[in-house]
């Protein structure tokens, strides 16, 4: 698991960076969440410079967090820009994460071919 967890996320990280196109299936999104969580939590805990390094680890994961959430909500044939639901204060979040939870659209759709 562990190995499979850093994988996936240099993978998202570097290969796609940029990448809101395509389909990410429930593994990639919620190992890259994970990931992004653990990292968080250790920031949490480095006094003094956690702050910074938190903040300029927030904006270097901006890119690739929309990118793979979009790419999960085109798994479930739904458009990216269903990420501005996350806007809606106080239950935002919350919507656009249920949307994530359900398995994606068996076969092709408007977005590519199916996960393996």
């Amino acid at each position: 698991m562990p190995q499979k967890l850093i994988g996936n996320f240099i993978n998202i990280v570097t290969k796609k960076y940029f990448c809101f196109n395509g389909r990410a299936g429930r593994a990639e999104f919620w190992l890259f969440f994970l990931a992004v969580f653990i990292v968080n939590t250790i920031l949490g805990f480095v006094p003094k410079i956690g702050g910074i390094l938190g903040l300029v680890w927030a904006l270097g994961m901006l890119l690739p967090t929309l990118g793979v959430t979009a790419r999960r909500l085109h798994d479930r044939n739904k458009s990216g820009w269903m990420i501005l639901v996350s806007l809606i204060p106080l239950i935002g979040t919350l919507i656009l994460l249920i949307m994530c939870i359900p398995e994606g659209d068996k076969g092709e759709n408007k977005f590519g071919p199916t996960i393996n």
